[in-house]
């Protein structure tokens, strides 16, 4: 991103492959019995889980707040807009009516 922030998705994303190399590496480096390692495993798993699961929260939170922004700032252009267009209506007419006036006017004296 630009402005050097990261997304939700990318840290999700980023702790969860963290949280597999972890798994991974704790494997391999670890002497510890298979349960105490099936136990790590489970911790480790359940903490990415939780992970993801606040993430998503945020995400949605997030995305429900700028729907909420959006749906506000299209309500305020288009009010902006309806104004605008009610502003022209209103002029053409005016317009239409002195022209109207010209030309009867014009042709009164060309009759006279």
């Amino acid at each position: 991103m630009s402005n050097g922030r990261y997304s939700a998705g990318s840290v999700a994303l980023s702790f969860l492959l963290g949280s597999v190399v972890g798994a991974g590496l704790a494997l391999l480096v670890a002497p510890k019995s298979g349960s105490e390692t099936r136990e790590l495993i489970k911790e480790q798993a359940s903490a990415a889980k939780e992970e993801a699961t606040k993430v998503a929260d945020e995400v949605k939170e997030k995305a429900t707040e700028l729907l909420e922004k959006s749906k506000e700032v299209v309500e305020t252009k288009k009010a902006v807009l309806e104004s605008a267009l009610e502003a022209g209506k209103e002029a053409m007419e005016k317009e239409k009516e002195r022209l109207l006036t010209k030309i009867k006017f014009e042709e009164k004296e060309n009759k006279a």
